[in-house]
C-alpha cells in the first residue's frame, strides 16, 4: 500500500486555481523530486500534503501505517528564521513537539532521539551553539536533524540546498541519499536542480499545465523531461 496518495488535486488561493489534475502515489523508500517552473505551485502542493492548506478539490491520504503528523518537513528558510536566537539543541528538540502531546516538557526518549539525530547529521559538537551563528550548511543540517525527530518514514524537503555553495550542496545531497538508501526514509523534494533530480530521484513529478508523474526513466522519454533536461544541459542518453 502507498504511503501517500494524492487524487484529483486542484490547488490555489482564494478560489483561483493554479494547479489541477494532480494524481500520484508514493511508496515506502521512493525518492520523488518535484520540479517545474517558478510559481508553478510546487510549494503549495507541499503545504497541501502537510495539511497546512486545503485543496480546492481532490484528496490527500496517507497509508501503509504513516500518519500525517509523522511526516518530517524542512521548509525554505526566511532571513528572519536564519537569525533565530536559540541553541542547536533547542531547535532539534522542537522537532519532537508532535510526540509530546499535551506534555509541556521533553522526556528522556525524545532527548535521546534529538541527540542521535544531531550525531547523524554531524552537528552534535554544535549542540550548545547559537543557531544564528552557524553557516548556511550547518543550519540546514540542524533543520534536517529537527525534521528527523518528527519521522522515521517520510521527509518533505523544500529546496534544501538553496543558497549553499557547491561543496556543501554535494554534502547535503549525499546526506539525503544516505537517509533514503540506508535508513529507508521516503523523500519528497522540491528542486530547481534538474541534474540532481535526475541523478538521485526514483520518480519525478513535473507540475505544469500538463502534469507529469512517473519514474525517472519515463520522465526522460516525455516531452517535458526532454525539454527540461536540454535546458539544464543534462545528457539524457
Amino acid at each position: 500500500m502507498a504511503q501517500l496518495i494524492c487524487e484529483g488535486l486542484s490547488l490555489g488561493y482564494d478560489g483561483r486555481e493554479i494547479l489541477h489534475g494532480i494524481n500520484f502515489e508514493v511508496n515506502a523508500g521512493d525518492y520523488l523530486c518535484i520540479v517545474g517552473e517558478n510559481g508553478s505551485g510546487k510549494s503549495t502542493l507541499m503545504k497541501t500534503i502537510l495539511g497546512l492548506q486545503s485543496p480546492l478539490s481532490g484528496t490527500v491520504r496517507t497509508g501503509d501505517g504513516l500518519k500525517q503528523n509523522e511526516i518530517g518537513y524542512l521548509p525554505q528558510q526566511t532571513i528572519v528564521q536564519r537569525d533565530f536566537p536559540a541553541s542547536v539543541r533547542e531547535i532539534v528538540l522542537s522537532g519532537c513537539q508532535a510526540r509530546c502531546g499535551l506534555r509541556p516538557f521533553y522526556n528522556k526518549e525524545e532527548k535521546a532521539l534529538a541527540e542521535a539525530n544531531m550525531e547523524k547529521m554531524d552537528v552534535l559538537p554544535l549542540a550548545n551553539r547559537c543557531y544564528r551563528e552557524l553557516s548556511g550548511g550547518q543550519q540546514q543540517r540542524v533543520l534536517l536533524a529537527r525534521a528527523l525527530c518528527a519521522t522515521r518514514k517520510m521527509l518533505l524537503l523544500d529546496e534544501p540546498v538553496s543558497g549553499l555553495d557547491p561543496r556543501v550542496t554535494a554534502e547535503m545531497y549525499a546526506l539525503i541519499e544516505k537517509l533514503n538508501r540506508e535508513d529507508g526514509i521516503t523523500i519528497l523534494m522540491i528542486s530547481h536542480d534538474i541534474a540532481a533530480a535526475l541523478r538521485y530521484a526514483t520518480h519525478i513529478l513535473h507540475v505544469a499545465n500538463n502534469v507529469f508523474f512517473g519514474t525517472k526513466e519515463e520522465y526522460l522519454q516525455s516531452d517535458a523531461g526532454k525539454t527540461f533536461a536540454k535546458e539544464a544541459d543534462v545528457n539524457v542518453e
